[in-house]
């Protein structure tokens, strides 16, 4: 089984595209999401109805959980609310329940899958250090877990103690847990805009970072169109 694992899509139609195509040309048997379907970026409709129509397992991200709700939006930062609002408005009363019904974490074969913390899923706190990870290996009972939330790719991994870094291929080796956040697709982070997802390639036993150049231009046009605030569009050329 060859999985492709991603996250964070917000809505970004040719980020995710770009990454669909990339998955059928590495040959990739099956998929799994990890949330954040929606927000940020201007087409939500369109990626939460390709990812409705694959079929897969998918957990809920918090932008999955902001733009379904009508829960005031108290401590946002203003381009986020600005985002959630006018998403909330993109979406069918079904979307939104479907949206909803979402578990915060799953069972995918043999291994799991989460938005953010396996400690405390639904208070959506972040990875981005070993400290963090440590929480989560606690509650982990399967080997290898994958992660998103932060938009920055990076692997835990625990034997006698937490180690932590960036990675681009490693093998998965018996008798260690691995906490691995695959990146983002619509929104990165980590100061590399290049649309990002990993394999898992379970007969080889590798986990695989994949990056993708995509038309930026014509995202970040889509966001200005809809009115969206300009900060979102700006940050797609910078990956931060």
């Amino acid at each position: 089984m060859k999985f492709a694992i991603i996250a964070d899509i917000h809505g970004n139609l040719e980020a995710f595209q770009t990454v669909l195509e990339d998955i059928k040309a590495q040959k990739c048997t099956h998929y799994a999401c990890l949330g954040d379907v929606v927000g940020y970026n201007a087409n939500p409709k369109e990626c939460l109805d390709i990812v409705r129509a694959m079929n897969i397992p998918t957990v809920k991200g918090n932008h999955d959980e902001y733009c379904s709700g009508d829960n005031a939006l108290e401590g946002f930062n203003p381009a986020a609310a600005a985002a959630v609002t006018w998403t909330r408005q993109q979406l069918t009363d079904d979307d939104r329940a479907w949206l909803r019904d979402l578990k915060y974490m799953r069972m995918v074969t043999s291994f799991t899958i989460v938005h953010a913390t396996l400690d405390a899923p639904q208070r959506w706190g972040y990875v981005f250090d070993k400290l963090a990870a440590a929480a989560s290996f606690t509650y982990q009972n399967t080997s290898v877990c994958f992660f998103g939330h932060t938009h920055v790719p990076v692997a835990f991994m625990r034997d006698t103690m937490v180690r932590g870094g960036t990675y681009s291929k490693f093998k998965v080796e018996p008798g260690k847990k691995y906490f691995v956040n695959v990146g983002a697709v619509g929104q990165p982070r980590d100061n590399n805009p290049k649309a990002g997802y990993v394999i898992y390639d379970m007969n080889d036993a590798t986990i695989e970072l994949r990056r993708l150049d995509y038309d930026i231009p014509t995202a970040q046009k889509k966001i200005l169109a809809a009115g969206l605030p300009e900060r979102l569009a700006e940050r797609l050329a910078y990956g931060r």
